[in-house]
């Protein structure tokens, strides 16, 4: 394959993210809330799917483990809104 059709191929076929670095966004990981900035999104594998990395402003304990950054899916965030 030349470099333009592998080009073509990946600019069609290719995961694109909805979450750019440094969005503010809020969700929840099992029943824990969380806000935090956007650090990557991404499609690992077709079999994982795509996931969010957020780097969380306040750190939350899952299965006895203190996690800042936490990954979940990219339809369980929203954007954070700015209230005055």
């Amino acid at each position: 394959m030349s470099n333009g059709r592998l080009t073509e191929y990946f600019a069609k076929n290719r995961y694109i993210g909805k979450w750019s670095i440094g969005d503010r966004v809020y969700g929840k990981l099992g029943k824990i809330p969380f806000v935090g900035t956007v650090g990557n999104d991404t499609l690992i594998s077709e079999d994982e799917g795509p996931r969010v990395s957020i780097h969380i402003d306040l750190p939350i304990m899952i299965d006895g483990i203190r996690r800042s950054v936490i990954f979940v899916a990219p339809c369980s965030i929203k954007k954070l809104k700015v209230y005055d």
